[in-house]
């Protein structure tokens, strides 16, 4: 409840203006899933076990390599609509003169 005597007008919320709507990463890059066994085994190679010992790292990494890609992802079409739906929200331009 407001104090006595105040008022209960509801004032409105006056928000900051923006240039432009835009989403800055709508699409995440997903990680190379074959990233970690060639890292593992250029860092056996890295150590000196390059004559065997990395045998069971190079054939994680070849099956990871020789499994069929997956289809890519459609692109998010946010920043377009956010563009296209923007002149709706904003409201008319005032004129410089």
């Amino acid at each position: 409840m407001p104090p006595k005597g105040a008022s209960t007008a509801v004032q409105p919320i006056r928000l900051q203006s923006v240039t432009r709507l835009k989403i800055r990463h709508p699409d995440k890059q997903e990680p190379n899933p074959c990233l970690g066994p060639m890292s593992a085994m250029l860092n056996c190679w890295a150590a000196g076990a390059a004559t065997g010992g990395c045998g069971h790292l190079e054939k994680a990494l070849r099956d990871c390599m020789d499994k069929p890609r997956l289809p890519p992802k459609d692109k998010s079409t946010i920043n377009h609509h956010l563009g296209r739906l923007y002149p709706n929200i904003s409201g008319p331009k005032k004129r410089k003169s």
